[in-house]
């Protein structure tokens, strides 16, 4: 007996999803609510449980395409199935997947896009490699490492320059579809520079009273709540600080109208493997440095695991994103819409600055406001990053609410 895969409810005014990746090949057993494939939505990646236990039969879409909800796209055959039905439905699933199996550089994995990828530039063997993701599955981390591994192991004379400046060896180009959540964080990003006034203004910050107070407490908040005491909570709290004084940067424009809260709910940039997610940390105002390390920790788990939810994603009233983790100096963010204003964070350095006259040495951190100057003033965006800025560099601040 065969019973029907479909693809589920995704959340409100989600319609459609992409395949993604198939976890579950014709003919493997499969247990009851067991995941046999990913979808990816505009916002994360859903995995669709099997409804009953038995052997995957055939699969009516491929990787890559477009399904709507309530669509069917897999049979499971309950008790098993004659060796005759499974060779039938692998036939099946080849037949779609030919094209992305001559991508791939070992025809025994299952690559999602952005491994193949790296597979192909990094020039690694994929069957050689063990999977960190779920059920041992491939992620682009577990290749990046291979190829840094490889290289480490070279012939040091294989970086000698070349005799010819001639291209030598195989050169590749490769098209790989953007996934949906790559086109939709495209037309985000887009439409945000075309609707809003965008601009940003800057300021830098001297890191060294949060640092020596982290460095004072860390042992005893691990041991307290269960985690680090980051950088990120400061900044939070820091932000519903400033964003109580100055309203305008924690609402947005609804037609000839402006949305004002008495909440803060903060959207925290997240890389995702397959692009940046936006988790929203729930009345931030309320919460305790604690309680909003182990949110942002959370949401940093679930999203390298694709377990992140519609839920998860929605609301936010203002953003924070933090490029400093991957060392970039300054930058200018771009609002997440309908949000009107972005905080951006950015590496800490050590810098000479002149204190009180004299010149020291300090560990500095460059930040950013973007916001939409249809809403926000120039004086309300600058008052709004020098709140912050006395808060970081005087976190008493932020006990006593001023």
């Amino acid at each position: 007996m065969s019973s029907e895969v479909k693809v589920p409810t995704l959340g409100e005014s989600v319609s459609e999803a992409t395949i993604g990746e198939w976890l579950k090949q014709p003919g493997d057993p499969v247990a009851l609510d067991e995941p046999i494939a990913s979808l990816e939505t505009d916002k994360v990646s859903v995995e669709v449980p099997s409804p009953v236990a038995g052997v995957m039969g055939a699969q009516t879409a491929a990787v890559g395409d477009t399904v709507e909800v309530g669509a069917v796209i897999a049979t499971i055959e309950e008790g098993g199935v004659s060796q005759e039905v499974k060779d039938s439905a692998k036939e099946s699933v080849e037949k779609m997947t030919e094209e992305a199996a001559e991508s791939s550089s070992n025809d025994n994995v299952t690559l999602s896009p952005a491994v193949r990828r790296a597979v192909l530039e990094h020039g690694v063997d994929p069957s050689s490699i063990k999977g960190t993701g779920k059920d041992g599955r491939l992620t682009k981390e577990d290749v990046l490492e291979a190829a840094k591994a490889k290289e480490s192991g070279e012939d040091k004379s294989a970086s000698a320059p070349a005799a010819s400046s001639a291209p030598s060896g195989e050169r590749r180009e490769e098209r790989v579809k953007m996934t949906r959540m790559r086109q939709t964080i495209a037309k985000r990003l887009k439409s945000a520079q075309e609707e809003a006034a965008l601009l940003t203004t800057f300021n830098d910050v001297d890191m060294s009273a949060v640092i020596e107070t982290r460095e004072k407490y860390k042992d005893l908040f691990a041991k307290k709540h269960g985690i680090k005491l980051g950088f990120m909570s400061f900044f939070a709290k820091a932000s519903c600080l400033a964003l109580r004084d100055i309203p305008s940067a924690n609402a947005y424009i609804e037609g000839e109208e402006i949305v004002y809260h008495d909440y803060v709910d903060i959207s925290v940039a997240v890389s995702a493997p397959n692009g940046l997610v936006v988790p929203v940390v729930r009345d931030a105002h309320a919460k305790s440095f604690a309680q909003i390390e182990l949110d942002i920790a959370d949401f940093g788990k679930r999203a390298k695991d694709g377990t992140l939810t519609m839920e998860d994603m929605k609301g936010g009233t203002f953003t924070i994103s933090n490029g400093g983790v991957f060392g970039s100096l300054m930058s200018t963010p771009i609002i997440n819409p309908p949000q009107s204003a972005v905080l951006g964070l950015h590496r800490i350095e050590d810098r000479v600055v002149v204190v009180d006259g004299e010149m020291v040495i300090r560990p500095m951190m460059y930040i950013a406001l973007s916001y939409d100057h249809r809403l926000i003033d120039g004086r309300e965006a600058v008052t709004t990053l020098k709140i912050i800025k006395d808060a970081i560099e005087d976190p008493t601040r932020l006990l006593i609410d001023l």
